[in-house]
């Protein structure tokens, strides 16, 4: 008639199974009988265990309201009351509003944090204590010691999770713009609307804190209007990714085509598509032509050979796969997994591995085609006006083939391949406008196909500008890159 708590069981899977047949074929069990268990999310997990519990999950509150509301639901009056400085209740209040905007800046991704660190409930208690026993010990004619208090908040009690020195700075800011005398001022406000209460007691706060919006805009965070649509697209295709995968893996799917039929279709088309595989030998003696030891001819060799790896495999998955549907050979792991993926427009996982990053397989396809199309044009009609830099496998050793032409160019003046820096000028030029190389004397490359993210561009003026509402993606024109 008792409870089994078995913690982490995670790290002990096996003994699941003997769990849920020892629990299934006992024939009687006591009413008061429970067994809890606790453990991280695990794709092995005995799926039937999974089902037949009650599943329990505790997340982190969702918002600036929910996040203090449940910090100072867990204050007490005594608490509140442990100090009669007056500078201790908004100063218990600033660090729970930092608690909660150090945990919701992570739901902004790499926006938020470049790094998701785990902040949790220890750091704020740590952070309270610190408060606490430096009030108790300060001398009322010199006051607080700011900066003794943001350098404990933004380098030791959050800062020591911190590893990135981005985030470290932005702590740091945190620290310096909410913490200081001005901030038991009139006007100090954390952001509009976002004020510290004053209040006697834990229900006054709580009061204040349950009239704040449920839903917070990100410049609460200091983050532009725009982190939020990144968040909301991300929701949604995590959400719709979810959906999709457990979709049931039948082959029939009603009155329509099966899922083969329509992946043999799909294969069909590509297959057609596909362009042909490159001739090493060609491929050796087009180099020569060019100059086989000029460093972007090098360059191009090794981008070749990386296309060359990817339309191989694209050809060998799409034929076997076919094969595999017909019965003729076995399907494997790797062709079910081709099959289910490219069933819903999906980049299948062998071919993501050795190739690039795209939302569908529709747009990963394209991709494929034009940048096959760049390299066999530079193989064959020689080096082009402007270079699609997003479609290299790698970009930065573009740029440094880049930078040593230009040193070799630059030999007679001492010019040595570690000295020299790499500069960029935006042009007015679109892509269509571009008509020749770079001016000789110069040199450098002409790229195109960038964007900005978090601005927009002022043409006329040359010069970035904050981008629109609601426009996550700006469109750079022709960027001239010379060393």
């Amino acid at each position: 008639g008792g409870w089994l708590l078995l913690q982490n069981c995670h790290l002990g899977l096996e003994f699941l199974s003997e769990l849920m047949d020892t629990i299934t074929t006992t024939e009687s069990m006591s009413e008061g009988f429970r067994s809890w268990i606790t453990t991280e999310a695990h794709p092995e997990f005995p799926i039937n265990l999974l089902q037949s519990s009650i599943k329990f999950t505790n997340e982190p509150p969702q918002g600036v309201k929910a996040g203090l509301k449940r910090t100072y639901s867990a204050i007490t009056q005594d608490h509140l009351e442990v100090s009669n400085m007056p500078q201790w209740k908004p100063l218990l209040y600033a660090v729970a509003f930092l608690h909660t905007t150090v945990q919701e800046r992570r739901k902004f991704g790499p926006l938020g944090w470049n790094i998701p660190y785990e902040f949790n409930q220890a750091d704020f208690t740590a952070s309270i204590q610190f408060v606490q026993n430096h009030l108790d010990d300060i001398d009322i004619k010199r006051g607080v010691n700011w900066s003794c208090v943001r350098y404990m908040l933004g380098e030791v009690q959050y800062g020591g999770r911190v590893t990135d020195d981005l985030d470290k700075t932005l702590l740091n800011t945190y620290a310096r713009v909410w913490f200081g005398e001005h901030m038991f001022g009139e006007k100090f406000c954390f952001y509009k609307d976002y004020v510290i209460p004053k209040g006697k007691t834990v229900e006054d706060y709580l009061q204040y804190i349950e009239q704040l919006p449920v839903i917070d805009t990100p410049e609460v965070f200091g983050l532009h209007s725009n982190a939020d649509i990144t968040y909301q697209t991300n929701l949604a295709n995590e959400t719709l990714s979810t959906i999709v995968s457990i979709q049931p893996k039948d082959s029939s799917t009603g009155g329509g085509e099966t899922r083969e039929a329509v992946v043999q279709h799909l294969a069909d088309e590509m297959l057609e598509k596909l362009p042909p595989d490159y001739n090493p030998h060609e491929v050796k003696a087009q180099l020569q032509k060019m100059g086989a030891i000029q460093p972007m001819n090098i360059f191009l060799r090794q981008e070749i050979d990386c296309m060359q790896c990817v339309i191989s495999r694209v050809r060998t998955t799409l034929t076997d796969l076919k094969l595999a549907i017909d019965g003729t050979i076995i399907m494997s792991e790797e062709l079910q997994d081709a099959l289910d993926n490219m069933y819903d427009a999906r980049i299948p996982k062998l071919w993501f591995r050795i190739s690039w990053e795209s939302a569908t397989l529709g747009f990963w396809f394209t991709e494929l085609l034009e940048r096959n199309q760049q390299f066999s044009s530079w193989l064959q009609d020689g080096r082009p006006n402007q270079f699609w830099m997003t479609g290299f496998f790698n970009p930065q050793g573009f740029l440094t083939a880049m930078r040593q032409e230009t040193t070799r160019m630059n030999l007679a003046k001492g010019w040595a391949l570690d000295s020299v820096v790499l500069h960029n000028e935006v042009t007015k030029m679109m892509k269509e406008d571009v008509t020749g190389p770079p001016p000789a004397d110069i040199g450098g490359v002409y790229i195109c196909g960038l964007f900005l993210e978090g601005a927009g561009w002022d043409r006329r003026n040359s010069k970035l500008v904050e981008s629109a509402p609601k426009v996550l993606f700006t469109s750079l024109p022709v960027v001239h890159v010379y060393a």
